[in-house]
């Protein structure tokens, strides 16, 4: 790809397999990324098939212009978070949605994006450059007990530790490169399991923060699931437990029988009946193949959902 972008995407005939693409039919692509899935939906949906598609990533955006390029007329591409997708998709007009919550390898890899412990640069994290909020003014600004908190719910076990150690050092220098803030979970946290860096959990709890990752995914899995006609079909990529854990809870509610007044899920006598408005494509997540992994080992936390809209 021309513009450097670089992307593998992630379980591409499964995600096919359960949206089924067919002729004439609309999709929406709300993380299209590389434009992997976007691409081979649209090829899959033949001559007359229709993708709405968005990314909030501006060089996504760039990436994937030019991969859709050749189906001209077929599509309509927009610079958003996915749940705003509301604003430019039809209601109910879609066979199948699609929302792939992983970060890609570009922005990984790219060190200016600061996404990665592994590559120098600054501590940005921001999948939008409008967002006014990167990681360094979480990490300087948040009250201590906030990042605390923030690390604990995205399964830091030391959080106490490494919240300790970076309130100390912030006082004396502000955090503002990526190699800074590891090289300080570092001197206070273990390595994990098969040799885990002990940074992976604190970069994620704080790119989720920086994003507003769990709120832009409640927002957005209500606004795809009203972009699907009666029959279509509701397909998310998660990537960790706290995300697979919205979606699956958001996948009981839709699929079950009934209503319960917020807050009462332990009183089953106060369920009020209603027809159920989805139907799961399967229990179990489905994760890549061992072919897979061997060429994206960064596939290996990805799990596929899938939710059919009665």
């Amino acid at each position: 790809m021309s513009s450097g972008f670089t992307h593998h995407t992630v379980l591409l005939e499964e995600t096919l397999s359960v949206l089924q693409p067919r002729d004439g039919a609309r999709y929406f692509d709300g993380t299209c990324g590389g434009a992997g899935h976007s691409v081979a939906i649209l090829k899959a949906s033949g001559p007359t098939g229709f993708l709405y598609a968005c990314d909030a990533d501006p060089d996504a955006i760039a990436a994937a212009s030019e991969r859709l390029a050749p189906f001209e007329g077929r599509h309509e591409l927009r610079r958003m978070n996915f749940a705003e997708a509301g604003t430019f998709v039809p209601e109910a007009s879609c066979a199948g949605a699609l929302l792939d919550l992983g970060v890609s390898s570009h922005q990984l890899d790219t060190a200016s994006r600061g996404f990665s412990f592994q590559h120098e640069g600054p501590l940005d994290m921001r999948m939008s450059p409008s967002n006014p909020v990167t990681a360094a003014t979480v990490v300087n600004t948040w009250p201590a007990d906030d990042l605390m908190r923030l690390f604990w719910e995205n399964g830091e076990d030391n959080g106490r530790r490494i919240t300790r150690a970076i309130d100390q050092e912030r006082q004396v220098r502000p955090f503002e490169t990526t190699r800074q803030l590891a090289e300080a979970v570092a001197r206070v946290s273990p390595r994990g399991p098969r040799g885990k860096d002990p940074a992976t959990r604190v970069f994620q709890a704080l790119r989720i923060a920086v994003n507003d990752e769990q709120g832009a995914l409640e927002r957005g899995l209500r606004a795809a699931w009203s972009l699907l006609a009666p029959g279509g079909v509701l397909a998310i990529i998660t990537f960790h437990s706290g995300e697979d854990r919205q979606v699956k809870d958001f996948f009981r509610v839709e699929s079950r029988d009934y209503d319960l007044p917020p807050g009462e899920e332990d009183f089953p006598h106060l369920r009020l009946p209603r027809p159920a408005r989805g139907r799961m494509v399967q229990r179990k997540a489905i994760v890549p193949s061992e072919e897979e992994l061997r060429r994206n080992p960064r596939s290996r936390s990805a799990q596929l959902r899938a939710l059919v809209k009665l």
